[in-house]
Formats: C-alpha cells, structure tokens, sequence
C-alpha cells in the first residue's frame, strides 16, 4: 500500500508542479513609452522619469536630463551608453534585463557592463 501511495504522491507532485504559472515576461510592450523609476537615495523616496524609444533613453532627474543609446540584445535585455559622460564612471555602461512584467510594470536587474555587482529595481510604464 505504501508503494501505491508513493506513486499516487509522485504524480500529484508532477501535475502540481506543470500547473504553477510562470511569470509574465511580455518584454516588448516595455522597450518604448514614458516610465517612472523610484528608489531610495540617502534614504530618500527618489523619482527617475524617463522616455525610451526604440533606440534612445533620456533620464530626467532631480532637474537634470541625461541621454543614452540603447542596443538592444533581446527582447528583454539591452545595453545603454550615456551619449554625453561628464567623468569616467559615466562612460561605462551600463546592463539592463526585463526579468518579469506585468500589466504596466517590469521588475528589472541592473549593473555595469563587465561588473557581477547587479541591483534590481521596478519601472512602471506611465504612458
């Protein structure tokens, strides 16, 4: 009986585990628009607006626009390059992946090209 019991487990297990959903990741809908980045800063709430077309970014923050180009590498992943560097971290640049999405988020992981050092984040699409 016991055998019996561990064959009905095993298969409940199976068909439980292809019934979990997957997270969304519907990338395109997210590689043009207007979108809003918050993030704590000195621990501060910090607000980053920025508009993304299919081939450049322009950052609004704390009264400062910066602008990158953006290559993309998939659907979900793409390299951005600060067009006008002010110092030398600025010229590095910088790696983005869409890692989930939703109706008008995408959670994201971030870092310098070359660096294992990653942050995540959450941009919300507002136009």
């Amino acid at each position: 009986m016991s055998l019996y019991k561990g064959l009905i487990l095993g298969m409940l297990l199976v068909l439980f585990n292809n019934c979990t959903k997957a997270p969304e990741r519907n990338c395109k809908k997210f590689r043009t628009g207007t979108f809003e980045f918050k993030t704590l800063l000195n621990g501060e709430l910090a607000t980053t607006r920025f508009v993304r077309n299919d081939s450049i970014e322009i950052d609004f923050f704390q009264n400062k626009s910066d602008t990158s180009s953006i290559r993309w590498i998939n659907n979900c992943e793409c390299v951005l390059k600060n067009l006008n560097p002010k110092n030398r971290k600025e010229r590095k640049a910088l790696h983005l992946k869409i890692l989930t999405t939703n109706k008008d988020t995408y959670t994201f992981e971030y870092g310098m090209v070359g660096s294992s050092k990653k942050q995540q984040g959450t941009a919300k699409k507002i136009n």
